[in-house]
């Protein structure tokens, strides 16, 4: 902790309880309003999460190829999550479903550095006197009220009364440190731009909140222990500090997180370094920008404006880092390609692996929700080329194909059961009717998309097996007329799979709108299988009846595909 590190500066603890200052009641009121203040952001930050609930997922499909308006949704998303590193983990997995390029999230990246203050603007408020009043109205909304959103706001201002509380705790435990001439004369020591720099780099690196330390920062300003150069550098430090957290969460994830993590980490670091000789220079544009109080004095002059000079400097260091260094976009994506650069051996993730899903966004359910869809692309389109490849081995009677698509088969069904591990460990989150609506679509098209790999598995690839038993071949009429239901059946399943990934009623809407042409496909088949049996000997009615199998599994596989493309378009008989 910051205000820790001056406890080595008492030589004695009888010479302090001498002056009437107690370590014992401070460090008492420091932890314990600490831990307030943390619990606090932390509810803040839930009810955020739930409050914004589709909201963030529209803000994100706003996405764009101009980088100015990906740094400005980069922003808002951070502000509504309260959480740069979500929305980091979130761009890693656009960037690997190719939705924007590693360039374009660079904006978003810095976008979420702006973001990021907003906390500190909310705790510079420090109206900890109503703090109690916040905590009452937040738990009555909590309690008492019946409307899901109403609840969230009362969890906000909960959040945000347990903050102000914990704030008055740590403020009143410094007080004596006032008097307490050791504690003064090593936050002199603060002034140091480099000495400051690592202070808040370490502490941020120990408990992964840059929040935190730019909250405890603002509470040493407002009881005059430090200035606004000093509170400055120290907030700075806490920028390369974060860093280590974006680092952390790349442990175990491909490639492309590594490199969006670096990104952050040369974004944020080249920032610090751009300003840390220009400290006095932010300091005065700061005070220009910020309320002053020319009627007080001394050290009650700079507890009234240091708190929000410090909130201040905060947004506009990342404000102006991010016009700066945005026409960079480019650089800063081609040089972390250069730092991390292709693991031919090394990064080659297994591919039943699910390559979005993170259970770190179990507790932000509309972003949680969001990947889940986007491993269900992934899956569909195990599918799809599954789809494609079967008639090719039927035709061909081609071993090597039909254990391509067992192959594939096999990633389906374990990608299948990681995609219904994740939904259900997101039931148990509290989601609001539009996300248990998705929910429900997204657990059901997973069920039936794994469905469809079973029929073309277990049952296409078992006919081929028996066919290729037989002396007999299927005839060129039979073998155009199943060609022509097999491209219905692909492209039913391509749309089906394009609904889900998409969530879009239109492709579903084109799947519904075949039912006429496939069920005449269906029909000719059958007339033309039917029509064979009179004259048929025994092995040519064995054939018939192997053709008879696959035209009715391709009936059902566009059967399960309409299935789906019913769940987007509820109202379609």
């Amino acid at each position: 902790m910051l205000i820790l590190a001056a406890a080595p500066a008492a030589a004695s603890l009888g010479v302090a309880e001498a002056q009437g200052f107690s370590w014992g009641a401070m460090l008492m009121g420091l932890f314990g309003g600490l831990a307030l203040f943390l619990l606090g952001l932390d509810r803040l930050t839930e009810s955020l999460k739930a409050a914004a609930g589709s909201r963030l997922q529209s803000c994100l499909e706003r996405l764009t190829n101009n980088r100015f308006s990906g740094a400005l949704v980069g922003a808002l998303t951070t502000a509504m999550l309260q959480s740069s590193s979500v929305t980091t983990v979130l761009v890693v997995g656009f960037v690997s479903a190719g939705v924007m390029s590693l360039s374009q999230s660079v904006g978003v990246i810095m976008g979420a550095n702006i973001g990021s203050t907003v906390t500190a603007q909310i705790i510079a408020f420090n109206v900890s006197t109503y703090a109690l009043s916040l905590v009452a109205a937040g738990f009555a909304m909590l309690t008492f009220a019946r409307r899901e959103q109403f609840r969230h706001y009362g969890g906000m201002l909960l959040g945000l009364g347990l903050i102000f509380f914990g704030m008055g705790i740590m403020t009143d435990a410094m007080v004596p440190l006032r008097a307490y001439p050791p504690f003064l004369e090593w936050m002199v020591g603060m002034e140091s731009p480099f000495i400051g720099l690592l202070v808040g780099a370490l502490f941020t690196a120990l408990i992964q909140s840059s929040a935190a330390t730019t909250g405890l920062v603002i509470i040493m300003a407002s009881q005059g222990f430090i200035s606004l150069p000093a509170g400055i550098t120290l907030a700075l430090g806490a920028n390369i500090g974060t860093c280590v957290t974006a680092m952390l969460a790349t442990i175990g994830k491909p490639l492309v997180a590594l490199r969006a993590a670096t990104i952050h980490v040369l974004f944020n670091v080249a920032g610090v370094l751009l300003w840390l000789g220009f400290v006095d220079q932010l300091a005065a544009l700061t005070v220009a920008l910020s309320p002053q109080y020319g009627e007080l004095q001394g050290m009650d002059r700079l507890a009234a404006e240091a708190p929000r000079q410090i909130a201040n400097a905060n947004t506009l260091f990342n404000v102006l880092n991010t016009f700066i260094f945005i026409a960079l976009a480019p650089f800063f994506a081609r040089l972390a390609m250069v730092l991390v650069p292709e693991r031919k051996d090394l990064d080659k993730t297994p591919v039943v692996v699910p390559k979005y899903l993170d259970e770190r966004l179990l507790d932000t359910p509309a972003a949680a929700l969001n990947l889940v869809r986007m491993e269900i692309g992934r899956l569909g389109q195990e599918v799809v080329q599954m789809t494609e490849t079967i008639w090719p081995a039927l035709q061909k009677n081609d071993n090597q194909l039909f254990r391509e698509v067992q192959r594939r088969d096999d990633v389906i069904d374990l990608l299948h059961t990681e995609i219904i591990n994740y939904l259900s460990m997101l039931g148990k989150k509290e989601l609001t009717e539009d996300q248990a609506h998705d929910y429900y679509l997204l657990s059901q098209a997973a069920d039936t998309l794994e469905r469809i790999g079973d029929v073309i598995e277990s049952e296409l690839v078992e006919t081929g097996f028996k066919i290729a038993q037989l002396p007999l071949r299927p005839g060129a009429q039979i073998r155009d007329l199943l060609g022509r239901l097999h491209a219905y059946v692909y492209t039913a399943v391509e749309l089906a799979v394009r609904a889900v990934n998409d969530n879009d009623s239109a492709p579903a809407q084109e799947l519904l709108g075949m039912r006429r042409e496939v069920n005449e496909a269906v029909e000719g088949a059958f007339r033309r299988q039917v029509a064979s049996m009179a004259a048929s000997d025994t092995e040519r009615l064995k054939l018939l009846q192997l053709e008879f199998e696959i035209t009715d599994k391709f009936k059902q596989i566009f059967s399960l595909a309409k299935r789906i493309a019913r769940l987007y378009q509820p109202y379609s008989d």
